[in-house]
């Protein structure tokens, strides 16, 4: 007996490398399959397929799915403990019905009994196939990118490339012959895919002329992955369906979704995050429906499609419209002024940040508590003794204040010029919606060409300061540039420490909002000096408006992005990414971290 253990943990000795090898192989080969899965499906969506092509590419589906069958199995065979902790019952859910569908490869088609033959063909469906296929490829690929994490690479630089891969691919699903109605440039679709992933809004073409209803549909999953972001929704999917998450992962989700503390409290938020964004944007979309219902002469479907567009294009800041005057549109303008207010409102939840709203849900199911506990006298509700943590007091104050002084603002210079036509009540409604815009919406009711310039500079100012961290809105943020006004109010004063609603804000806050309003200002000049050099007939003014709505993810423009040449373009596009990702997650996948805890004499430098 004694011989059998020792001959059984020598051959587990031996074989565990070659296991983990195979192992290794099979990731592999399932990541690539996932890849290819995919591909094929948006290829079937974007062309005209062939009856050879079709063949091919379920072909490469067969291929794929043995490839998915042998990569559960082996995983079973190998991995038995592991795997317990490893992926979830969601899973192996789909792991099941991934077996359960290769049925029809073994057992003939029955001739007599009707529930055999339904449960035969429907196995048997292609659509079920490639659904199933397709759900499995995205949970793959998911769990690979939250892999990455637990290799110690720098998150910020993962950031940034999945976003780049996202502009990538959108930029080819833009170019399928279906998306358009006469093709478009290669330049021109980076240019329309950036937009959307950045959530900017800026277009190089007239999209209501270049994209069909599927190429609205690819610009529509561009801006609701690019308003999320890329690594939400892969954590998401990683964590709540495949439930592989190292210490070291949870730690970097921890800090990219704001969590308070480790394990489900990550995956909570990721929740709340995908929750908050579908109850608002479905009732955006519905309330948007009620305001446009038999105006627009468009059928019952493209009122549906119209509303669920313009609601996640506004609730992500991305400002793109399927119209082709953007939000001027005549009967708008004259009829549904309520229509501006909701879209206003999507664009200020959007851009307020996550953080906040998931504080807001505290909040709430504090209040209802502490009602229940007033209602039923033995129910004592918990007692928290700050509701409003100090993030959400300085993002909603600074928004507030934004809001209402460049509405003021607005109206004052626009009240007997752009606004001259409109009536009193619509002069305010379109005065808020243009101080809201800039918080990076881009959306337009009245063209900006026909605003004074004190307006536009106001404009370009909102544009620069953006809307809240960790939002779908861009700028250097109302978070960095309300510390840093504290800081220079602190410095007038002669004050050592920045302190506001009976809190000290931290250093380390202090010097991560100064580096963020330095970086913007170098990035902002370097792209406005190139555009003077490249585009020497357009205006300078119009130039540099256009560098501050890329940066700032706006998406606004004074009828000047159609006239920039290609590598003009290719600046602007730039910018939109650097300003989506964040010009602080930019430098940290740049630089890397520095080390060493020792400190050098220090001095004083004279200032002033």
């Amino acid at each position: 007996m004694r011989f059998l253990k020792k001959l059984f943990l020598y051959h587990h000795q031996w074989s565990t490398p070659y296991t983990k090898w195979l192992l290794r192989i099979i990731d592999f080969l399932t990541v690539i399959c996932s890849v290819l899965v995919l591909i094929g499906v948006f290829f079937q969506i974007g062309f005209e397929v062939s009856p050879d092509d079709q063949a091919l590419i379920f072909h490469y589906y067969s291929i794929s799915r043995y490839v998915y069958l042998l990569y559960i199995l082996f995983h079973i065979i190998f991995e038995p403990h592991e795997n317990r902790k490893k992926f979830k019952k969601i899973f192996w859910i789909l792991s099941a019905l991934l077996y359960i569908s290769a049925i029809p490869l073994i057992v003939a088609r029955p001739l007599q009994n009707e529930i055999f033959i339904t449960i035969w063909d429907w196995l048997n469906n292609g659509v079920f196939h490639v659904v199933l296929l397709a759900a499995f490829s995205i949970f793959q690929l998911s769990n690979s990118v939250v892999r990455m994490f637990g290799k110690r690479t720098n998150p910020s630089l993962i950031l940034a490339i999945s976003f780049l891969i996202i502009i990538i691919i959108g930029s080819v699903f833009l170019k399928m012959p279906r998306c358009t109605f006469n093709g478009i440039s290669w330049i021109d679709s980076i240019f329309t895919a950036t937009s959307a992933v950045c959530v900017t809004g800026l277009t190089s073409v007239n999209v209501a002329e270049t994209f069909t209803t599927i190429g609205f549909s690819v610009i529509l999953i561009l801006i609701q992955i690019g308003g999320l972001g890329v690594m939400t929704l892969t954590s998401f999917f990683a964590m709540f369906f495949m439930g592989n998450t190292s210490l070291y992962n949870q730690l970097v989700m921890k800090d990219m979704v704001s969590s308070n503390s480790l394990g489900s409290s990550i995956l909570n938020t990721l929740l709340y995050v995908l929750l908050f964004t579908v109850v608002i944007e479905a009732a955006g979309a519905i309330s948007i429906w009620w305001c446009i219902h038999g105006t627009l002469n468009m059928t019952l479907s493209q009122e549906i499609y119209f509303s669920v567009f313009h609601s996640i294009s506004a609730f992500c800041n991305a400002g793109f419209s399927t119209l082709p005057d953007n939000l001027g549109n005549v009967v708008l303008m004259q009829h549904q002024s309520f229509f501006y207010i909701i879209i206003s409102l999507l664009v200020i939840f959007g851009g307020i940040g996550f953080p906040i709203l998931v504080n807001f849900k505290e909040i709430l199911k504090y209040e209802l508590l502490r009602i229940w506990g007033r209602f039923k006298n033995s129910f004592q509700a918990p007692h928290i003794k700050h509701l409003f943590n100090l993030n959400t007091k300085i993002v909603l104050w600074t928004t507030f204040w934004l809001l209402v002084l460049g509405t003021l603002t607005i109206a004052f210079f626009e009240w007997n010029n752009a606004f001259a036509e409109l009536s009193t009540t619509n002069k305010w409604i379109h005065a808020f919606f243009n101080a809201t815009l800039p918080r990076t919406a881009g959306f337009s009711s009245i063209n900006p060409v026909h605003f004074s310039a004190q307006s536009l500079l106001i404009i370009i100012l909102l544009m620069w300061i953006g809307g809240g961290s960790q939002s779908t809105a861009g700028g250097i943020k109302v978070n960095a540039f309300a510390v840093s006004m504290l800081n220079l109010v602190t410095v007038a004063r002669g004050g050592h420490r920045v302190e506001i609603f009976n809190r000290e804000i931290t250093n380390d806050s202090i010097r991560r909002s100064n580096a963020t309003i330095i970086v913007s200002l170098a990035i902002l000049f370097i792209a406005f000096f190139l555009l003077t050099i490249l585009e020497p007939n357009i205006s300078r003014f119009n130039l540099a408006f256009e560098c501050f709505s890329a940066l700032g993810t706006v998406g606004s423009s004074l009828n000047t992005t159609m006239l920039l040449c290609n590598s003009s373009k290719i600046i602007i596009t730039i910018l939109m990414f650097i300003g989506r990702i964040g010009l602080i997650t930019l430098l940290m996948g740049i630089f890397k971290p520095t080390k060493g805890g020792y400190r050098f004499p220090y001095e004083n430098i004279i200032i002033n």
